[in-house]
């Protein structure tokens, strides 16, 4: 069963891949993918490699948050709990909290990810942990959250994971209009633990999504591999560039696929051809950054209140617990 699934989900994330080239791709002005198509299994892999870098602090803030405060994030949710993560990737983050609940209680885990091989690995480490069940879910963010919400008990609560600060991809209209979509799906009592990369100097920023060893570049890069190879497209990655930049107004960093010189690409399997001009660019990915004070005054606007906040100053950087109201 679990294969069968394996493949819908994979067949209809295909589909969702051609629609959004040719929206993206196929129109006059500023050319864009949305950036969830940078995560197929060698894009979760890279990103993983990402955390590590030096130019990169914000996983490693985030991982100093969920090590010191476990206890205190799972304190405030009361009774027994089973724990979904958005977008889990291998789930080395969520080690902490599971360990932490796994003392009071049985945990059953859902993390949902699109990549199979990033679950496969989560389900692999975090299955060996005591008192927790895995059981992985390969679905995009909100298709897999329904899931998990068709299989809970009546009797238990959930707590929400959605770390990094993978919100600060979303758009900001569009970050609220999700942040409703999942409390639409919460019971009251639930809880939204949600990372939130705080707003620094903006030479941080750019470095830390242009790194020296160029990792974060072939990550940006792979995207146009995935095309080629799930669209039949003939991008040359070798005239395209990676570029971040930081867009102060917009509290956003951004990230660019820049073609060096006026070439055309045909995607053979939507049947288009896609000119480009010379420094004409793909923008792949937006990172909002935000202020430590969003989720209260920004998120609760979505029926949740907030229980908790803990940030990171090495590199600022916050976890809100939201509790659906």
């Amino acid at each position: 069963m679990r294969v069968e699934a394996a493949r819908a989900a994979h067949s209809i994330l295909t589909d969702e891949l051609a629609l959004d080239v040719r929206a993206g791709l196929g129109g006059a002005g500023q050319k864009s993918l949305p950036s969830r198509y940078l995560y197929d299994d060698l894009g979760s892999a890279l990103f993983e490699a990402i955390g590590h870098l030096p130019e990169y602090g914000l996983t490693r803030a985030d991982e100093r948050i969920l090590r010191s405060h476990a206890r205190d994030i799972v304190r405030a949710m009361r009774g027994p709990c089973t724990v979904a993560e958005l977008g889990s990737g291998s789930g080395r983050k969520t080690r902490w909290l599971l360990e932490s609940l796994g003392t009071r209680h049985p945990v059953k885990y859902y993390p949902i990810d699109i990549s199979s091989a990033a679950l496969e690995r989560c389900e692999q480490e975090l299955g060996r942990l005591p008192a927790v069940r895995v059981e992985p879910i390969e679905a995009d963010y909100l298709s897999g959250l329904s899931h998990v919400v068709s299989l809970r008990r009546k009797d238990e609560r959930m707590l929400l994971l959605f770390l990094g600060s993978t919100i600060g991809n979303f758009e900001r209209d569009e970050a609220m209009e999700f942040i409703r979509e999942v409390r639409g799906r919460l019971e009251p009592g639930d809880g939204f633990l949600i990372g939130t990369d705080l707003v620094k100097p903006a030479a941080t920023l750019v470095a830390a999504y242009d790194d020296a060893l160029g990792v974060t570049a072939a990550f940006n890069l792979n995207v146009l591999r995935r095309i080629n190879r799930e669209l039949d497209a003939d991008f040359n990655l070798d005239v395209f560039r990676h570029e971040a930049r930081w867009n102060a107004p917009k509290r956003r960093v951004e990230m660019h696929l820049v073609a060096a010189v006026a070439h055309v690409v045909r995607i053979r399997a939507i049947d288009l051809t896609v000119t480009f001009r010379a420094g004409e660019s793909i923008w792949t990915e937006s990172s909002y950054k935000y202020e430590a004070d969003d989720p209260t005054r920004v998120f609760s606007k979505a029926s949740f209140s907030v229980a908790g906040q803990w940030l990171d100053r090495d590199w600022p950087f916050a976890e809100s617990l939201l509790i659906a109201e």
